[in-house]
This record gives structure tokens, C-alpha cells and sequence, in this order.
């Protein structure tokens, strides 16, 4: 598969039930121009809003449907904050991301290798 086409994340979505999704309240105000749906958030402090479920223990955000490790998906990708959006799974823009091994390893998946790299699963 070429790396363009590599998406890990189709696979995964540890990193959606492992860290906190915390963002700047005016991303899910629709009349400050925020585009993620208030709905699926919660108040976290007077200036940040958080994903439901991301603040709960354990986390899962309320968008990611499917099985961790087997399929998975946003519901709301598009909309999704600026923590998801920035987020991104070790080697898909070639550097490694040490907090996806780390969310990934609390679900029991195994680290990303980079594309073409047979010595990890990728996936």
C-alpha cells in the first residue's frame, strides 16, 4: 500500500479512548464560528470544552464508534476539534509519535512501524 493511502487510524482508535480531548470552548459554539457539534461536549473549565467521554475514567470519546484494534471511526470527522485534528499516528507524516505507541500499548496494540518497514505490524 502506498503511503499515501496508509491510514492506521481506520484500524485503531486507541488515541480516541485513551487521552483527553480538551479544546477552546469556542470550537463547539456555533455562533463563534465553531464547528464541532455542542452536543457531544461537556464544559471542562470557564475557557475549555472537552469531548464527552474523554473526561471520564476510562476515556472513550463519544464519537468513535467501532472496536478499538479492529475498525473504528469519527462519526463527527469532519467537525472533530483541533486536539483530533492535530493528532497524528506515529509515521503517517513520516516522524514517530511517541503518544500514539503510548495509547496504542494501553489498548494492547502493538506499536506503528513506518510503512514498508516489515519488522513491526503496522497496524
Amino acid at each position: 500500500m502506498s503511503a499515501a493511502m496508509w491510514n492506521p487510524c481506520i484500524t485503531c482508535g486507541a488515541c480516541c479512548a485513551y487521552f483527553r480531548a480538551s479544546f477552546y470552548w469556542s470550537e463547539a459554539d456555533p455562533a463563534a464560528g465553531g464547528l464541532t457539534p455542542p452536543h457531544l461536549t461537556t464544559k471542562l473549565t470557564p475557557h475549555h470544552s472537552v469531548m464527552r467521554g474523554t473526561e471520564q475514567t476510562p476515556p472513550r470519546c463519544i464519537a468513535l464508534h467501532g472496536t478499538i484494534g479492529e475498525e473504528v471511526r469519527c462519526v463527527i470527522h469532519p467537525l472533530r476539534p483541533s486536539p483530533c485534528r492535530e493528532f497524528q499516528a506515529s509515521w503517517v507524516d513520516g516522524l514517530h509519535n511517541e503518544r500514539c505507541d503510548r495509547a496504542r500499548a494501553a489498548h494492547g496494540l502493538p506499536p506503528l512501524s513506518p510503512p514498508g518497514d516489515r519488522s513491526l505490524p503496522s497496524s
